[in-house]
């Protein structure tokens, strides 16, 4: 966390404009310090949480190599480093770049959305099952994508239709439980009975056109990468760019939103605006990922969980549950790939068999304070 400080120069030994290690810091922190043109600045940098960070993206990378190597050809990892820079065997390069890096891409960028929009919706809502699959801003958003997919009469292209449709369900689910806004059961209650109505939609879209269309459609209904778009995916990570860096901003407020809102206005938080902020960048990062991917609702539900397990108590993850989010995208397509190939099982399908007996972890084990 960034902030303005008065520090002369024994913070510093000898002005300059890079960051310096500063040995005042609070424990478990590190502090570094810069010389601006008036003024020192410095920031925290949590241990725990830079150690957790850096490990789940060392196994991120793991398992994109692992990622790029299993699958109907297996290549080995000395195919696979030189075939990522066009230098090895021509059909290791075709099956690397070609086929599966793109689809690795697709399934980091929307495991990382996924699950960031979790951790902020969580944190929003004061409850882990808050995430947008459970409270119906995934189902909305499918709903919508789809009409446009199959054809009933709108020709705006799926991204559009999925933020529409991710919007809409989080207005209709935000005015329901009116009276309390986004905290407590009716909110979530009020999600379950909305993502069934726009769950119902869907299937209704997918009875009333040609056998051939559905067919075709309901893969994506069901979340899977096999289908992406390449201008859906360029959207997604234009999106997550600027939306890891607008929640890494809002950190501190969502570390303060977890109190009750007097305490949160008297440590300056303007609860209302942050409230409003959150949920329109979890709108957003879900409905781009789900114009990508369709509905793998269950990541936003594992993904936050594995960086929370991981960090401490005192900040919300907001990085840690992307990169996890990410891994869990990653090795569960990679799972659909592989298991039973040559038959390949959607992602969403492996996502839910693993993320249903989470869910019921979740509900039964008594609630751990962390250090």
């Amino acid at each position: 966390m960034a902030s303005k400080t008065t520090a002369t120069s024994e913070y510093l030994s000898g002005a300059t404009s890079q960051p310096r290690a500063v040995n005042d810091a609070p424990p478990g922190y590190w502090c570094l310090a810069w010389q601006g043109r008036e003024n020192i600045y410095s920031v925290l940098l949590e241990r725990r949480a830079v150690a957790v960070n850096l490990g789940l993206l060392l196994a991120l990378l793991i398992a994109g190599v692992a990622y790029l190597s299993f699958g109907s050809v297996p290549l080995s990892v000395s195919e696979v480093i030189p075939a990522l820079v066009g230098r090895g065997d021509m059909m290791a390069t075709f099956m690397v770049s070609e086929l599966r890096l793109p689809r690795l891409t697709a399934a980091c960028l929307t495991g990382a959305a996924f699950a960031l929009a979790g951790v902020l919706m969580q944190t929003l809502a004061g409850n882990r099952l808050a995430t947008p699959g459970i409270i119906g801003i995934d189902n909305g958003a499918t709903a919508f994508a789809i009409a446009s997919v199959i054809g009933v009469g709108v020709t705006i292209a799926p991204p559009a239709m999925a933020l529409a449709g991710a919007a809409t369900a989080a207005a209709i689910t935000f005015g329901l439980s009116a009276g309390s806004g986004t905290q407590g059961y009716r909110f979530i209650v009020a999600g379950i009975g909305v993502g069934a109505v726009f769950g119902a939609l869907t299937q209704f879209y997918l009875a009333r056109v040609p056998i051939d269309t559905a067919n075709a459609a309901y893969p994506w209904t069901v979340g899977t990468l096999n289908a992406r778009s390449p201008g859906a995916v360029w959207l997604l990570a234009a999106g997550l760019s600027v939306g890891v860096v607008l929640a890494m901003g809002l950190a501190r407020s969502l570390s303060i939103l977890r109190f009750r809102d007097a305490v949160a206005s008297g440590l300056g938080v303007k609860v209302k605006a942050c409230r409003i902020q959150v949920l329109a960048l979890s709108v957003v990062l879900t409905g781009l990922a789900v114009a990508v991917a369709g509905p793998v609702g269950m990541v936003a539900l594992i993904g936050p969980e594995i960086a929370r397990s991981l960090s401490s108590s005192r900040h919300v993850p907001v990085l840690a549950a992307a990169l996890a989010g990410a891994l869990v995208m990653v090795l569960a397509d990679l799972a659909g790939r592989t298991l039973l190939a040559p038959i390949e099982i959607p992602v969403g399908i492996v996502t839910a068999v693993v993320g249903g007996p989470w869910l019921l972890w979740i509900l039964m084990r008594p609630q751990r304070s962390r250090p």
